[in-house]
């Protein structure tokens, strides 16, 4: 990890970050003119991006909150964090059991930063935060302030919300994502969410698959569903984020084509 002192000497203010558009689109203050231009951008062509990220986060909110109360999970590996917006995920499941462990990764120094200054454990429990990029997942699985916080042959709930995506076929997600599993001990659960191409306009779509907002790719269904092979998807299933078990949500709820994220929790045999 890298020291706090010299995080920004690793930002690259001229060229938009994934977290930080995250951020300007939450509303947040930590992002550049670089990232604000990128969200504008994808606004432009698809307006309801606000709408997205907001029900993304509450779909990780309601899902960690689902693993700790009914699943009794005390472990946690949030891989692409992003800058903290509260409640954190350790914020939700210390709340309901203060022993929980949580570990935060990202490739972000701002994030990084924040981390450190805001993401703080309970007493009972622990935080800790990796620098590392989802890219280099054998990286995570033997850093060594996750090692001392995780204890991989107890479950770990898999945290990959909104991240995989910036991941084009050319870099292996599947693999990527199977290697992470792998490492970790029969009922575990795998959390993850996926922007599509199901439902979002055509032209966006284009943008996007071109790599005109930075690499990645949107899968659709059948693709997304493809990460989830081998695993036990729990109910209800592959839904949009805004759907899955949002009962007591404000009514109406964003329709698909609002959202066009897929979500999904799994279970490990």
């Amino acid at each position: 990890m890298s020291g706090a002192s010299d995080w920004t000497e690793r930002v690259d203010t001229t060229v938009a970050h994934p977290a930080r558009r995250y951020d300007y689109w939450l509303g947040g203050k930590d992002n550049f003119a670089a990232d604000r231009e990128s969200g504008d951008a994808i606004a432009a062509a698809f307006p309801a991006i606000r709408t997205a990220v907001v029900e993304n986060r509450a779909f990780l909110r309601r899902v960690v909150r689902v693993l700790a109360e009914e699943h009794g999970i005390r472990q946690y590996l949030d891989i692409g964090t992003g800058i903290p917006t509260s409640p954190n995920v350790h914020e939700i499941v210390q709340g309901i059991a203060p022993e929980s462990r949580v570990v935060y990764v990202d490739n972000d120094p701002i994030v990084l930063a924040h981390a450190r200054a805001l993401l703080t454990s309970s007493q009972e429990g622990a935080t800790a935060y990796v620098d590392a990029d989802l890219r280099d997942p054998d990286t995570i699985l033997a850093d060594q302030a996750l090692l001392a916080t995780l204890d991989l042959t107890k479950p770990v709930a898999l945290i990959l919300v909104a991240v995989v995506h910036f991941l084009p076929d050319s870099e292996d997600p599947y693999g990527i994502v199977s290697r992470l599993l792998g490492a970790l001990a029969p009922g575990s659960f795998l959390v993850m969410s996926h922007a599509t191409t199901d439902g979002l306009a055509p032209e966006l779509a284009k943008q996007i698959q071109a790599g005109r907002h930075g690499p990645g790719k949107l899968r659709d269904r059948a693709e997304f569903t493809q990460f989830l092979d081998g695993l036990e998807v729990l109910e209800p299933g592959i839904v949009s984020v805004a759907e899955w078990r949002a009962a007591g949500e404000p009514e109406p709820r964003p329709t698909f084509d609002q959202v066009a994220v897929w979500g999904a929790l799994a279970r490990k045999g």
